[in-house]
Formats: structure tokens, sequence, C-alpha cells
């Protein structure tokens, strides 16, 4: 039996809400959901982009002499950077060498330095061609042994 003084439930006004409600907050959220995933990708980027760097200096402070430093220690910062599937707009790689004095006598030093500009398209899976990139840059120094030298 129904009361007359109160309403019945199903004629309210405000049937809907709820989708309306959805409607305006899932946008929202996933906006959200996108941008984290985007910001893990560039950190992983900006992560190989110092582990070829990484790569390069030890590469290069493996040689047996100065001379012979440049293009191994570049060789491999590259195949870094592509072995991890990060495609650079313009890459740079920088090798120089350096002697630094220590107690025991002076020891060279191998500076690697990668520059990468990348399309943030290659790394949310984006249209390819927009302008929109982001730069990494990372370096590495390492200490080339002074008993290696032939």
């Amino acid at each position: 039996m129904r009361r007359p003084d109160r309403p019945d439930r199903s004629d309210r006004s405000d049937r809907g809400g709820i989708a309306i409600e959805a409607a305006i907050v899932v946008p929202g959220v996933i906006g959200l959901v996108l941008l984290a995933i985007a910001a893990g990708r560039v950190q992983t980027a900006a992560g190989t982009v110092e582990a070829a760097a990484r790569a390069g200096a030890r590469t290069g402070s493996l040689q047996r002499s100065v001379a012979g430093v440049d293009k191994p220690a570049r060789d491999s910062a590259l195949a870094t950077l592509h072995q991890q599937g990060v495609t650079c707009r313009h890459e740079d790689v920088r090798v120089t060498t350096d002697e630094l004095t220590l107690d025991d006598g002076p020891v060279v030093t191998v500076k690697v330095t990668v520059d990468c500009d990348v399309e943030l398209a290659d790394l949310l899976g984006g249209p390819s061609g927009l302008p929109v990139t982001k730069h990494l840059s990372a370096e590495f120094i390492s200490v080339m042994d002074r008993y290696r030298g032939t």
C-alpha cells in the first residue's frame, strides 16, 4: 500500500544522474592514467639514454690506447639506444678523454655524453611526425685501466 504523503521514488526528476556524473568524471580519470603512462615512458627512455652513456664510457675505457677510444665508445652507446628501442630524432654522442691526477700517478678518463631528442609520439604510440620532442641527455665517466695499454 502506498502512502500518499511520500512521493514515489521512481518519479524523481534526477534519474540518470549517475550516468551524467560518469560521463564527466571518466574522461578525466582516463586522462590522468594516460599522463602517468606517458611520464613512465619518458622516464624509461631517460634511463636508456643513461645506460647508453654508461656503456659507451665503459667500452671506451677498455680500449688499449687513447687513440682507439672514440669509435668503439660511440658504437656501443648507439647500439644500446637501438637495442632498447629508443629512436632519436636527433642523436649526438660525444666522446672525450682527459687526464686525472691521482696520488699513484695520472690516469686517463673517458667521458661519453649522449644527447637524444625523442619524439613523444614514438613513446606514446601516437601518430608519427608530430614536432613534439623531449630532449634527454646523460653523461658518464669511466677510468681507463693504466695497465691495459700495449
